[in-house]
Order: structure tokens, then C-alpha cells, then sequence
């Protein structure tokens, strides 16, 4: 099931900016599913938690999460920063699974940088792994000046802080 997360991520490679630096209908769209109001900032973790609110609105998904104690909307990611995935992952043990840099990835994995930057996994191995990343470019680079759009990524696992799987609640 979790493997439908990445298949939404891939459906946005090719989004762009418009109209500036993190600016554009599509932008504000992923930043409204943060905590944060929508403007010019950077918005790699608002990809991500727009992902997983796009892959819970389907009953099935849901369902396969099991959730116990909150509701998807309540449950799901709604962080600006990159390493503010991490603090969702420690706040939800029941239903996440924070895996060192060392972890063989899954597709629908959450990979999060030491540069401060996230993106869905969409597979790998032991040397590198493909992810979609929003507001970044396709020389790699990541901040508010650079960043242009989301696209599909093959990065060195050395850059990996961590993985948060995402799994059915353990919670009976």
C-alpha cells in the first residue's frame, strides 16, 4: 500500500515554479498541507506531507495504516522543515519506523538529508537511490534561490540522514 505514496510523488515530477522563487498555484497547494501559511519559502516538506494527504484520502490506504488513537488528517505530516519529519516520525512510533542512512529503502520510504531537505523514495541500493524532491533543480541543488521544481532524483546515500517508513499501526 505504501507503495502508492511514491506513484503520487511521481505524478508530480514536472511541476514548476511560477512567477518567482517557491511561487506558483501548484507550490501554494503543497505548502497549504503544512502548519504553515503559504509564501515564498522553501518547500521540499511541503511535497512530502502534501503527498501523504493525497495518499490518505484513499479508504484502502487508510485502512492498511490502521490507525488507532488519531484520525488520518490529525495523523498525517504537516511539517515545513525537512528535519521536522523526523520529530512527526518520533511523535507516531505506532504507525513510523525511523531507519539509519544505512537502511535498505522501500519504495514509498520518506528519505530525509544532512542538507535539510526531504523527498519519497522510489527505489535504490547500497551506493545511491532515486527520490522525488520538490523545490530542487536537476543539477541537485536545494534552497530558495536555486530550487525550480520537483523532479525525479539520483542521490548518494551518503547524503542520507534518514528513512521514515511508514507502516500499519502495531497498536491492537
Amino acid at each position: 500500500m505504501i507503495e502508492k505514496l511514491a506513484d503520487i510523488a511521481l505524478s508530480q515530477v514536472g511541476v514548476k515554479e511560477v512567477g518567482g522563487n517557491n511561487r506558483g498555484a501548484k507550490i501554494r497547494e503543497y505548502q497549504s498541507a503544512t502548519n504553515l501559511s503559504p509564501a515564498a519559502w522553501p518547500w521540499c516538506s511541503a511535497l512530502v506531507d502534501w503527498c501523504v494527504s493525497q495518499w490518505l484520502t484513499d479508504r484502502k490506504n487508510v485502512k492498511w495504516l490502521s490507525l488507532k488513537v488519531s484520525s488520518p488528517s490529525v495523523w498525517r505530516p504537516k511539517t515545513a522543515a525537512a528535519f521536522g519529519l523526523l520529530d512527526w516520525a518520533r511523535k507516531h512510533p505506532n504507525t513510523t519506523t525511523i531507519l539509519p542512512e544505512t537502511a535498505t529503502v522501500q519504495k514509498g520510504d520518506i528519505v530525509v538529508f544532512d542538507f535539510s531537505h526531504t523527498g519519497i523514495v522510489i527505489g535504490g541500493g547500497k551506493l545511491f537511490i532515486q527520490c522525488v524532491e520538490g523545490n530542487t533543480n536537476g543539477k541537485g541543488e536545494r534552497d530558495s534561490v536555486s530550487g525550480d521544481g520537483v523532479w525525479l532524483k539520483r542521490r548518494n546515500v551518503s547524503l542520507v540522514r534518514n528513512y521514515i517508513r511508514i507502516h500499519p499501526s502495531k497498536v491492537q
